[in-house]
């Protein structure tokens, strides 16, 4: 029976854990925090340890630091546990020598599969089964993931960054570059028949952009601006195209991002055909809430045009609504500041 060390603070987590983890005919020891942690992996040598990242006294890079310095621990297989979803948070770990991290909240499937794989690894890498044949086979093989990807992103591609309204790329540019958005958000965007400005998706840090057929030089379909001060990670599309090529893995993940992100816009589309001026204007708000990953509770500053254009109606009717809103209590407005009140309020606007 294969031990598992699971260091993690929270301890309704940290017993739900545990008992899922025996349940899947592992012998599991916990540990409130790293210090107590790294103390218990000294002591016991588990096959695998499972780590929370913030914690009191001694975080997860701490625990991991500490056990790399002893020759005792330092193959020990090793998954960051973590409610932080920052891209350079992860990659920070991953650096640091983690074989993998888990964002929670996360599922049975994901973490059972997690520590399955990294216990095979470490077994094929004990019996040295594995030789890399050339350099260029081993840094193929260094992308096996999205994650790892994204850390390809950050470092290998060519990082640039733009000012609030700085255009990125224009619809009707040659689309040879793929990117990965580090810092700020950025909307993509078409101009009507009459020569109004649509907000097509909004972009996050830690979502891929400018996405086309991986033919050469075809055109953008779409231009792209910074919403904020936004920094972008670019490769070109031959080299991820190799990349998509040599690993069916990858290749599945971000087909399954790029689905999802279809089925956001599809939702999005169905809003504007059918909801009302209220939900859509209550909607949109959310939604930008969300996307610059604010508190709902913190100001948002965005102007009423791209509101108006994402909630796909007349500047005018999204001012009115608002005012409509505010008079409700529902939202308070400063200028172009926006804070939400009552957030109960506008999901279940009609």
């Amino acid at each position: 029976m294969k031990t598992i060390l699971l260091i993690e603070d929270d301890t309704a987590l940290r017993e739900n854990t545990a008992e899922l983890l025996e349940l899947s005919n592992y012998q599991v020891t916990t540990a409130p925090n790293g210090r107590i942690g790294i103390d218990k992996a000294l002591q016991l040598t588990p096959d695998i340890i499972v780590c929370d990242i913030m914690m009191p006294e001694v975080d997860g890079y701490g625990v991991l630091a500490a056990l790399a310095k002893n020759a005792s621990t330092q193959h020990i297989p090793f998954i960051f546990l973590s409610a932080k979803t920052e891209h350079k948070e992860i990659r920070k770990g991953m650096n640091m020598g983690a074989d993998d991290y888990l964002t929670k909240p996360f599922d049975e499937e994901e973490l059972i599969s997690a520590i399955e794989s990294r216990l095979a690894k470490a077994k094929i890498l004990a019996e040295n089964i594995i030789k890399p044949i050339t350099v260029e086979v081993e840094k193929e093989d260094s992308v096996r993931n999205l994650n790892e990807l994204k850390n390809l992103f950050d470092d290998e591609g060519e990082i640039t960054t733009y000012k609030k309204g700085e255009s990125i790329y224009t619809e009707g540019d040659h689309s040879n570059f793929v990117y990965l958005i580090l810092e700020g958000v950025v909307k993509t965007h078409q101009m009507d028949e009459n020569g109004k400005e649509l907000i097509t998706a909004l972009f996050k840090p830690d979502e891929f952009l400018g996405f086309t057929s991986f033919e050469d030089n075809i055109p953008y379909q779409e231009s792209a601006t910074a919403v904020e001060k936004t920094e972008l990670a670019g490769i070109s599309k031959q080299t991820l195209k190799d990349i998509l090529e040599s690993n069916k893995k990858v290749s599945l993940e971000l087909m399954n991002v790029l689905a999802d992100n279809l089925s956001e816009i599809k939702q999005q589309l169905l809003q504007m055909a059918y909801s009302s001026v209220k939900r859509k204007t209550a909607q949109t708000i959310l939604q930008f809430v969300k996307v610059l990953d604010k508190n709902p509770s913190e100001n948002i500053k965005i102007s009423r045009g791209d509101l108006a254009s994402v909630a796909g109606i007349a500047t005018e009717s999204l001012i009115r609504t608002l005012s409509a809103f505010k008079k409700d209590g529902l939202i308070e407005i400063e200028g172009r500041n926006i804070k939400i009140l009552d957030v109960e309020g506008l999901e279940v606007m009609e």
